[in-house]
């Protein structure tokens, strides 16, 4: 990434081209960092083209977007193929995926709109869980139109905003990702505790 990273400073002009060209294959699970690609377009925007700054903006947003898209499609033409790979047809059975697929029906926005802050690649096995599970393709690029369109604002607000700074923020971008990372982990996991204690209760009351 940070030969990447290298290029696209060096070529700063069609940087906009370069970052939507590796968001988008960033969709069929080529290790682009969309992260650190956001704060690239943003620095750059900031310091070296400001005159391309929505330019630079626009490729990140209408990159992230149409990528979800690639991902989504991946998950739904390959999702067969993966159910018949023993450890994902024991990770995720029929009655997960339906699971799934209710749960992205009934909390459809905020499900993409927090997932779309959690890196790790965890945006992508999102997107493709939403194609395995037939969620409707319809459904998904409305809810994920603004969803997106709130991450990549705000991202590329705050690091176009941080632009002067941006080499104390690529170096510590890394800790960041593992803060939000655990932050949301146990966020997810005190819901999950309190949902589960709830029904027990209720269990029990009934009993």
């Amino acid at each position: 990434m940070e030969t990447i990273f290298s290029w696209i400073v060096n070529h700063a002009e069609q940087a906009h081209w370069i970052i939507f060209v590796c968001i988008l294959l960033a969709g069929f699970n080529i290790p682009f960092s969309l992260d650190i690609l956001t704060i690239i377009g943003a620095v750059l925007a900031a310091t070296v083209v400001p005159k391309n700054a929505i330019p630079l903006f626009l490729s990140i947003f209408i990159g992230a977007y149409l990528s979800a898209w690639i991902a989504y499609w991946v998950g739904g033409l390959l999702g067969d193929r993966f159910s018949k790979i023993r450890w994902f047809a024991k990770a995720m059975p029929p009655a997960r995926m339906e699971k799934i697929k209710t749960f992205y029906e009934k909390h459809g926005f905020w499900t993409l709109l927090l997932g779309r802050f959690i890196p790790f690649g965890f945006r992508n096995c999102l997107f493709m869980t939403a194609g395995i599970s037939k969620m409707s393709f319809k459904k998904f690029m409305l809810r994920d139109l603004l969803a997106c369109f709130v991450w990549s604002s705000s991202s590329f607000f705050i690091f176009y905003t941080l632009g002067h700074n941006y080499q104390i923020i690529y170096s510590h971008l890394k800790i960041f990702n593992i803060i939000l990372f655990s932050v949301t982990l146990v966020v997810v996991s005190a819901v999950l505790w309190h949902k589960r204690k709830s029904k027990n209760r209720i269990t029990s009351l009934v009993e």
